[in-house]
């Protein structure tokens, strides 16, 4: 098939861009009225005939920039610096042109502050080991003074001393039973009331009536001093007392034998008195004298360091 003409239709009938070509024109066809391209209503003409265009110069636009004073980018040497360039910290309010510090980690977020918590877990633990300490000194003031801690004892007053102390008392400072005393008119010994800690449970008796007394020669005394002596007795009635002499000299109160403990009948328990004793040998007599209620049975006796010296 040849080009040519093969109808009695205008060419921009057969072709709409006839016009573009030498054929097209020498056949007169028209680019299309109304300021538009060929179907592109109202868009800018930017049709030119071929070999028109002209390629490495500015567009009108760039010139129309150009013509209100404005400098056109300049191209630089690939590789080269711009001259035109400025950096943005030379202009006022520019970017601050020291460098930030990274922070700490590598630039990572910080953590939990184990450190702190660590702090806080040791204060937490010194507070309860503090608040045991103190609640436990409280338990053991409260024990001391549900013990009875008594003011300073006067020769009236009586306690059961415990088995250490008189263990204590036995071996530093001379200790008696009731069958090694001296015993005088009337007073016998028994073993009936059990309970008595002298030697085969042995106790004096007899010593409820006036003139009654025992005596006690006390040896190995290292040192002149004001003691304690201490008499372990029982009561079968009522409260009772006794007079006191040392060296031959009666101690101006007589010895209180009461039921300090509240005890049942026969109860045994322990007294003690004031006595002053010289280095070496002392004596020491209980009496029953006109005025005092001897009604009492003897166990043993021993002296102590007095604990108010």
């Amino acid at each position: 098939m040849t080009s040519g003409n093969n109808g009695a239709s205008t060419p921009e009938d057969d072709d709409p861009f006839g016009y573009l070509y030498a054929d097209g024109q020498a056949n007169g066809a028209q680019p299309p009225s109304g300021g538009g391209g060929y179907g592109y209503p109202g868009s800018v003409n930017r049709v030119r005939a071929v070999g028109q265009r002209q390629y490495g110069q500015q567009p009108p636009q760039a010139q129309q920039t150009a013509a209100y004073g404005q400098v056109p980018q300049q191209q630089g040497v690939y590789g080269q610096p711009n001259a035109a360039y400025q950096a943005p910290e030379t202009f006022p309010g520019g970017a601050p042109t020291t460098q930030q510090p990274m922070p700490a980690g590598g630039g990572r977020g910080r953590g939990p502050n184990t450190k702190g918590l660590l702090i806080g877990a040791v204060a937490v633990v010194a507070a309860v080991v503090i608040g045991i300490g103190v609640a436990m000194m409280n338990g053991n003031s409260d024990n001391k003074a549900s013990g009875g801690s008594s003011s300073t004892p006067s020769t009236s007053q009586s306690s059961e001393p415990s088995q250490s102390a008189s263990s204590s008392a036995s071996a530093d400072l001379p200790k008696t039973d009731a069958k090694a005393l001296t015993l005088g008119t009337g007073v016998t010994t028994a073993s009936d009331v059990k309970g008595a800690q002298a030697d085969g449970g042995v106790y004096v008796t007899g010593f409820n009536q006036v003139g009654a007394s025992v005596t006690w020669t006390v040896n190995g005394i290292e040192k002149a001093g004001t003691y304690r002596l201490y008499v372990r007795y029982a009561l079968p009635d009522a409260d009772a007392n006794a007079t006191l002499t040392v060296n031959t000299k009666p101690n101006t109160q007589p010895l209180n034998m009461k039921n300090f403990g509240k005890l049942p009948k026969n109860g045994w328990q322990t007294t003690w008195g004031q006595v002053s004793l010289n280095k070496g040998t002392n004596t020491i007599q209980l009496s029953c004298q006109q005025g005092n209620q001897c009604n009492a049975l003897l166990d043993q006796f021993y002296v102590t360091e007095n604990a108010d010296q």
